[in-house]
């Protein structure tokens, strides 16, 4: 009976937030029913990630209560949370499903300055510092390579933003921002592209 009660307990907070799901007779555990959250990876493939899970056994057996409003003494069910899973799975899931390519806020690089020169070496430090300030997570490619090399390399690394600095951008105080899909976004100032790349991480879209 208290089975019976939990699982409609949890089929109703599913149902009032408009999702959908399916029975899986039998699998709970022997505490009581439980949510599975299965995620879907890029191919169509899911896999148990999140779950809560209502247990009114350790309660009894531990002789929990606690004092309603009515001011009588009630015996609390417990709660089993876990959020992600298995962190390993999790980070597997969305690494697959990402393809590597993680959006803007996800990713661990987010931002490559690639210096065109030797000359502009110190000026793409301090475009690398401005930015790491800010909060950003950005890098510097000081190797002695051609430009094109360095943004293929970026490229294939799925870095979301490339930074091209060259000696017109030292002298204008500006950047050439290139995203991972190709895009070329033209130079601009620093703060204008520190203030698109803030917009895009603070919407933490997934895409």
């Amino acid at each position: 009976e208290q089975w019976e009660h939990n699982q409609d307990i949890l089929k109703e907070a599913i149902t009032e937030m408009g999702k959908d799901f399916v029975i899986n007779e039998g699998d709970g555990a022997f505490y009581g029913p439980k949510l599975d959250f299965h995620l879907a990876d890029s191919l169509g493939r899911t896999w148990q990630c999140g779950t809560i899970q209502l247990d009114s056994q350790l309660p009894e057996r531990f002789e929990l209560e606690y004092v309603g409003e009515d001011g009588e003494r009630h015996r609390p069910v417990m709660l089993h949370r876990v959020v992600l899973g298995s962190i390993e799975r999790f980070i597997g899931v969305i690494t697959e499903h990402f393809a590597g390519a993680f959006p803007a806020w996800l990713s661990p690089v987010q931002v490559k300055v690639l210096p065109v020169t030797d000359r502009a070496a110190e000026y793409a430090d301090s475009v690398a510092k401005a930015l790491d300030a800010q909060g950003f997570r950005v890098e510097v490619d000081h190797r002695s390579e051609k430009i094109g090399k360095k943004i293929r390399e970026a490229t294939m690394e799925k870095i979301p933003y490339m930074l091209v600095v060259g000696d017109r951008d030292m002298e204008n105080g500006t950047v050439s921002p290139r995203h991972r899909t190709g895009e070329d976004l033209g130079a601009m100032s620093q703060e204008a592209f520190a203030a698109l790349l803030k917009e895009e991480v603070d919407a933490k879209t997934i895409k």
